[in-house]
């Protein structure tokens, strides 16, 4: 996926006001307008002047990509920071066209927002979208949060800012990523007499330091060591409900799976809890553990390389 400056599509500076990227827009949609230029080139420039619009124009989406920050260059391969759009608040818009890989990737999620909003008018608010992190123990015991998300504005002298806001969010037990949470009436205001509209936070479980996530199961990378995975052995490991013992089958292999039914995340069918075996090899940092190792290649008659004929 390529890098796209959407500001320097249009010709602008990053502090230019929302009128002026108007002006810019429509100067240079007159000028490359197939119709009117018929340079090989004008469509795939209008095009372009499109796309940078439809982004800079909408203080959502131009907050959201000046979130990106500075040090990339037009066409260059690029894949978005970790979590870039967290807590970043999107509502309903029209967008009919067709764009590019990175416009795709980046606002994929106001897209899906779209398609729910329609082109009808509503006197209702429309609902906002925004992706959460939440700590894993969350889901274990469910949890009352403070979230921050940020939400655009544009000043009365045109400029588009930030503004932070901070709810007090209930997390439901049993929570799994990419569920959404629904806050009604903290979307957009409504018209007139119209309600508000409703806030989908969409979860995303925040890295931890000892587990990985997928779906309802839950991954630990359990260190052993050569013996206990050569003779087998009882050992203790840790899970997000407590310490629990598991039993180390005699001859396994690095990466092995030794599944622990139930005890992912919480649910009316929980998920599972998986520790892989990462086999853990003493450092031979003195005479004594040299020797042993010494011995051992003595003993065993163990080419770990057999396998690839050699």
């Amino acid at each position: 996926m390529q890098y796209k400056d959407y500001y320097a599509a249009l010709g602008i500076k990053k502090d230019i006001t929302q009128e002026e990227v108007k002006r810019a827009y429509r100067k240079l949609a007159r000028k490359f307008h197939p119709d009117l230029n018929k340079d090989k080139d004008a469509e795939e420039r209008f095009k372009e002047i499109g796309e940078a619009n439809e982004v800079l124009s909408d203080p959502e989406k131009r907050a959201a990509y000046d979130q990106l920050g500075a040090g990339y260059q037009p066409g260059q391969d690029f894949q978005p920071p970790p979590d870039w759009d967290e807590g970043f608040e999107y509502s309903g818009g029209r967008q009919d066209e067709a764009y590019s890989e990175f416009f795709e990737h980046l606002f994929r999620r106001s897209r899906q927002a779209d398609h729910a909003q329609g082109r009808q008018f509503h006197a209702s608010g429309q609902d906002h979208h925004a992706r959460v992190l939440i700590d894993l123990e969350d889901a274990f015991s469910g949890a009352t949060r403070a979230i921050q998300l940020k939400m655009p504005k544009v000043t009365g002298d045109g400029h588009v800012i930030t503004e932070q806001r901070t709810l007090n969010v209930n997390i439901p037990k049993g929570v799994q990523p990419g569920q959404h949470i629904r806050l009604k009436g903290q979307g957009g205001p409504g018209h007139g007499e119209g309600r508000s509209g409703d806030l989908y936070l969409e979860v995303e479980f925040a890295p931890h330091r000892l587990y990985r996530i997928e779906g309802k199961d839950i991954y630990l990378d359990l260190p052993v060591a050569p013996w206990e995975a050569a003779l087998g052995a009882k050992v203790t490991s840790p899970t997000p409900l407590g310490a629990v013992g598991i039993t180390i089958p005699a001859n396994s292999a690095q990466g092995r799976r030794l599944r622990l039914k139930g005890r992912g995340i919480p649910g009316k069918t929980p998920g599972d809890f998986y520790a892989v075996l990462r086999i853990s090899l003493p450092p031979a940092r003195d005479e004594k553990s040299k020797k042993a190792y010494q011995e051992m290649a003595q003993e065993l008659s163990f080419n770990p390389r057999a396998q690839l004929g050699v």
